[in-house]
């Protein structure tokens, strides 16, 4: 079932810009921020929601990153990453979308790019995102996440 906007036409791409990695996964990936407990607990919420068809790796683990280019510390800091077999990447709640749009309530979740609706929740996503250490505390032993 394909989400037309009022004005008849498909929704734009998810991140507004299609980048693809250079080495994309066998499987659907998601990089989440395990130092941060909302990230850790989100991901593992949307795994379970996905029926398991994602692999959730947190991208502060020692290589993570290098796997996935063109990806980098900044991009995965500020929200979400969803890398897919084909190589393209989705960010933030747009990759939220993407991981669920294959399951029952995918038509649901793309309700996310009707006018307005994607405005307000990806700043409502930046804001959380933002302030996530705050509001969730810190999941690392280390004295690292003092630096937050």
């Amino acid at each position: 079932m394909q989400v037309l906007s009022l004005t008849g036409k498909a929704p734009a791409q998810p991140t507004g810009r299609v980048e693809r990695c250079a080495h994309p996964p066998a499987r659907t990936t998601i990089l989440y921020d395990g130092h941060c407990r909302f990230c850790v607990r989100s991901s593992a919420l949307l795994v379970r929601l996905s029926g398991g068809q994602l692999d959730p790796l947190s991208f502060r683990e020692e290589g993570v990153l290098a796997r996935f280019a063109p990806l980098g510390f900044a991009q995965c800091e500020r929200a979400m990453q969803l890398i897919r077999p084909d190589g393209r990447i989705f960010e933030g709640l747009s990759a939220a979308v993407e991981a669920l749009s294959g399951r029952w309530f995918g038509p649901l979740a793309r309700a996310y790019y009707l006018p307005g609706i994607r405005q307000a929740s990806d700043r409502l996503y930046a804001l959380v995102a933002k302030y996530r250490f705050r509001l969730a505390g810190t999941e690392c032993d280390s004295g690292t996440c003092r630096l937050h």
